[in-house]
């Protein structure tokens, strides 16, 4: 296996993956970087004609949630909070904050992989066939998943209006 042919290739998408998870570009980076770091120790469990793809944003995925129950667990130990002092215009972010939110609660309450799927598409702008390839399924599973949550989040977020 050529790692470096491999990270040329995928690095992009590794990057775009783990952005839509964390929304954070350098802590993107540094999974994206882990991700190949630890590809390459376990190229030997690599075989012709598998999904190089999807193995790599597995590799990713394990490790952004490794981060995140660790970075959790910390800021619980010591009382951090990320989001103070970032508000810079209290006015306008006051509605848009609320239909973010609103958006998250109802997408956070989606079953997988409709969840993922629509992360994914949204927030990482990934093509459908790199998501096919995520999930080991077709380009068409992917487009089809995407349709059914863009219509379960509507469909929750009318039923949280009507609340």
């Amino acid at each position: 296996m050529d790692i470096e042919k491999i990270y040329n290739e995928y690095f992009k998408i590794v990057y775009r993956y783990v952005l839509s998870l964390s929304r954070d570009p350098e802590l993107s980076e540094d999974i994206a970087q882990d991700t190949f770091l630890k590809a390459l120790k376990k190229a030997d469990e690599l075989e012709e004609g598998d999904n190089v793809k999807g193995w790599l944003c597995v590799i990713a995925r394990n490790l952004y949630y490794k981060h995140y129950n660790s970075e959790k667990r910390h800021e619980e130990i010591i009382g951090e909070n990320r989001d103070e002092g970032l508000a810079p215009d209290p006015e306008s972010e006051v509605l848009q904050a609320d239909e973010r939110v609103r958006l998250h609660r109802v997408l956070h309450s989606l079953e997988e992989p409709y969840k993922e799927v629509f992360s994914l598409r949204s927030f990482g702008e990934l093509s459908f066939r790199d998501i096919g390839s995520i999930f080991g399924k077709t380009e068409n599973w992917a487009r089809v998943t995407y349709h059914r949550a863009r219509k379960k989040l509507m469909e929750g977020m009318d039923d949280e209006d009507k609340l």
